[in-house]
């Protein structure tokens, strides 16, 4: 069956290559590349336009850039991106001229007014260069930071640190990925039909240290992004290459230990090809115990090997491969009563034997060949093996009161296979500039799944036990179309199959495990439809639409549930500009609203399916980045949202835990090879966490700070979460539940606490 699809979305893609025809060339052309001057290395993103001349572009994967339907003349091209100095060279084009040019690229100081407003290459992203600075200013030392460079992203951990974060974004309580897509190096991240939760999103098998470049998609926008990427999507990638290898020794509060060796095994030899290449490996292993009364005992270790290598003049060939390990207690989610009856303390455990133990391995292979006609075939094949194993107690003594409530979730060992391939070509309809994407694949998930009653982490009894397999099938055409020098079209459709399976038993209405046993099938079409408009070189205007949508439980899907809301729906849409207001102040801002269908929602805590209901949201995303000098940097995001449950009476349709503001941003003082230190805050504000908004989730305000020293051989630093050691809740829920000896069960917050003052130092060697 695998086989079968692969070859049908290689077969589209080298179909629809063979019968797209090249368009009508322009008067004069410039090509070129753009290279790191000190490496060599292409550069990707720089963009490049003539002075004086609306429009431009930018570099592709391989640093190439093309202008075309030029008029005869002398023109003034420049060059630039953030980080490197901007170069202009003049060039002297005839009547059907084409000309090559080859730029080197020299790295300077960060420098904002090197910052252009236009994305031509890809517009539907949330601006590239706000990504790289916060990346390049932001302290990295978890996959949790990675995370939180999405702007108005913001995470809360509830299970010790070993589970997936639940995530906040543009009103959305996505719980652990629902509503948010996140890739690394062309791998999914959330996973289908988990034993917690849909879309469950671990992200901690990531290196930070490892990551390169990220990219933001907000709303359903962009035909990249299928299942999940409703809210929005992430696209991390990893280095090619090292500049230097590292080693690097953390040390902190709580018996917090982490070490991370970065290594470069490759250097001046060659591998697979007298071409360029590049390998490296990375390691990296934490330990804490954290600061709950009960030790968190949290070990984690992760591995990544990644060779790059340019095996001819047009084929390049990129091998990962990468393991992860982790296993810990957690103190869980505690009911305000324990603490306020002096039964525990703030960071107290009611269930000692909460936490778990997973693990994930991942393989991938990428071979990418230059095809004739400024094209370019990416393919993909992927392979991930992984395990989940979790114990909760959420209730505690409401369903047993004898036994207690813990329950265990397991993926007893999950096989991902997948393949990804796009085919990118410029053209030219006479002067207007086409770009055209053409992208197929598939994912199959195969796994076994349970839901059992467990007591001090021994089974008592099994709610749910089966096998699930899960299919995807895609295809998307995304064009995009200068249509005048000032505006851009970007027109994109999408089409999306899905097979549903299960066999085995789940919970019934009374909680006891009922036969379970067949298959669906779903499909959606997502058109989007988005324009771009320069309204002057620091000006953009942007209006973008789409459709979009998350998949649901399979169990839940074929129990025999409308196959409508197999794949509920998203439909978006979002006006804003992005502008320059100094030359070394860059804001981006957006009014979105964003409506979800009907959907059923699978509780994998206990086993059962209920229906959400359809919900509407709107709200506006601000992200400003201010260069006060050569050294001080100022950043700010602010993001207001309202969203209510559609068809419910006023005052009975408010959406728990969806947040309607949040703010992070901070100051940053950067030497390049000396002294840096950063000041930064965070706000989450409150809000409802049941539907009629008689029990609210606590907001809170946090700092954060940062302080090294860099020279070209070392780095010493150290980091402080909660400056001002503030009292806050991480995760808060509403929960009925009933603690030993009560009678009734209690609705009313369950939280876990956040981390108070916690100093952490660093220090690293470069090889």
């Amino acid at each position: 069956m695998l086989s079968s699809k692969l070859a049908w979305a290689g077969g589209c893609l080298l179909g629809w290559a063979a019968a797209h025809p090249a368009a009508a060339q322009g008067p004069a052309t410039v090509r070129g590349t753009v290279t790191d001057s000190l490496s060599g290395q292409p550069l990707v993103g720089v963009s490049v336009a003539l002075v004086g001349q609306p429009g431009g572009t930018a570099t592709d994967a391989r640093g190439q850039f093309r202008l075309a339907g030029l008029k005869p003349g002398t023109y003034a091209l420049r060059a630039g991106t953030l980080g490197y100095r901007t170069k202009n060279q003049a060039i002297t084009l005839a009547a059907g001229e084409a000309r090559g040019v080859a730029l080197t690229l020299a790295t300077a100081r960060l420098n904002l007014a090197e910052v252009t407003v236009s994305q031509p290459r890809d517009p539907n992203q949330t601006l590239a260069a706000i990504s790289h600075l916060d990346q390049t200013l932001r302290p990295l030392n978890s996959a949790q930071d990675l995370l939180r460079l999405v702007p108005g992203l913001f995470l809360a951990q509830h299970a010790g640190g070993g589970k997936a974060e639940q995530l906040f974004v543009r009103g959305f309580d996505a719980d652990h990925g629902t509503d948010f897509a996140v890739q690394i190096d062309g791998l999914p991240v959330n996973m289908v039909s988990h034993a917690h939760g849909q879309g469950y999103a671990d992200f901690h098998f990531v290196i930070p240290e490892t990551v390169e470049q990220l990219k933001v998609y907000k709303g359903p926008y962009s035909a990249r992004f299928g299942d999940f990427a409703t809210a929005g999507a992430a696209e991390f990638s990893t280095k090619t290459r090292l500049d230097r290898s590292q080693a690097k020794v953390e040390v902190g509060q709580f018996n917090t230990y982490r070490a991370l060796v970065l290594l470069d095994v490759l250097g001046a030899h060659h591998l697979l090809s007298k071409r360029p290449e590049s390998a490296y490996v990375a390691a990296e292993y934490n330990f804490t115990n954290s600061y709950f009364d009960n030790p968190q005992h949290f070990n984690r270790f992760n591995g990544l090997a990644k060779y790059t290598g340019q095996l001819s003049e047009k084929t390049s060939l990129t091998l990962l491969g990468s393991h992860f390990t982790s296993s810990w207690n957690a103190s869980g989610q505690i009911p305000d009563r324990a603490v306020r009856e002096g039964l525990i303390s703030r960071f107290g455990s009611l269930d000692p034997s909460e936490g778990g133990n997973t693990a994930r391995t991942n393989a991938s292979a990428i071979l990418t060949t230059v095809l004739p006609h400024e094209a370019t075939l990416r393919q993909q094949v992927y392979y991930s093996r992984y395990y989940f194993d979790l114990f909760s107690n959420f209730t505690f003594f409401k369903e047993d009161p004898v036994n207690g409530d813990e329950i265990d979730q397991r993926d007893t060992g999950r096989n991902l296979y997948g393949y990804t391939g796009t085919y990118d070509r410029d053209d030219y309809l006479g002067a207007k500039a086409l770009h055209s994407t053409f992208g197929a694949g598939t994912r199959l998930d195969d796994t076994g799944l349970q839901l059992r009653r467990a007591v001090q982490r021994q089974i008592l009894d099994t709610v749910s036990l089966g096998r699930l397999r899960e299919q995807n099938l895609y295809a998307y055409l995304e064009e995009t179309l200068t249509l005048t020098p000032r505006l851009t079209v970007n027109a994109a459709l999408r089409a999306d199959w899905f097979g549903f399976a299960f066999r085995g038993t789940v919970a019934d209405s009374a909680g006891a495990g009922a036969p379970l046993r067949g298959r669906a099938r779903a499909a959606r079409l997502s058109p989007k439809l988005n324009f771009y408009y320069q309204l002057s070189p620091a000006v953009q205007l942007f209006a973008r639409s789409g459709l979009g949508f998350h998949s649901n439980d399979a169990r839940a899907v074929v129990r025999g549930t409308d196959p409508r809301q197999a794949l509920p729906r998203a439909t978006g849409a979002e006006v804003g500009s992005t502008f320059k207001p100094r030359p070394s102040f860059v804001v981006n801002a957006a009014l979105w609203v964003l409506h979800s269908q009907d959907e059923l929602v699978y509780s994998g805590d206990a086993g059962t399916t209920e229906s959400a209901g359809p919900s509407r949201r709107f709200g506006v995303d601000v992200s400003g980045r201010y260069q006060l000098s050569t050294r001080w940097f100022l950043d700010l995001d602010a993001n207001v949202s309202h969203g209510r449950l559609v068809g419910v009476a006023a005052g009975e349709n408010y959406i728990p835990l969806a947040p309607s503001f949040t703010s992070i941003g901070g100051i940053t003082y950067r030497q390049p090879n000396g002294l840096s230190g950063s000041l930064r805050y965070r706000y989450l504000d409150a809000r409802p966490a049941i539907e009629d908004n008689s029990i609210r989730a606590r907001g809170y305000f946090l700092l954060d700070a940062v302080l090294s020293y860099t020279r070209a051989r070392y780095q010493v630093g150290a980091t402080v979460q909660n400056l001002l050691n503030a009292e806050w809740d991480e995760a808060q829920f509403a929960t009925d539940s009933r603690l030993r000896g009560e009678t009734t069960s209690v609705n009313e917050i369950n939280f876990t606490p956040g981390t108070p003052f916690y100093l952490k130092l660093n220090a690293s060697v470069f090889l």
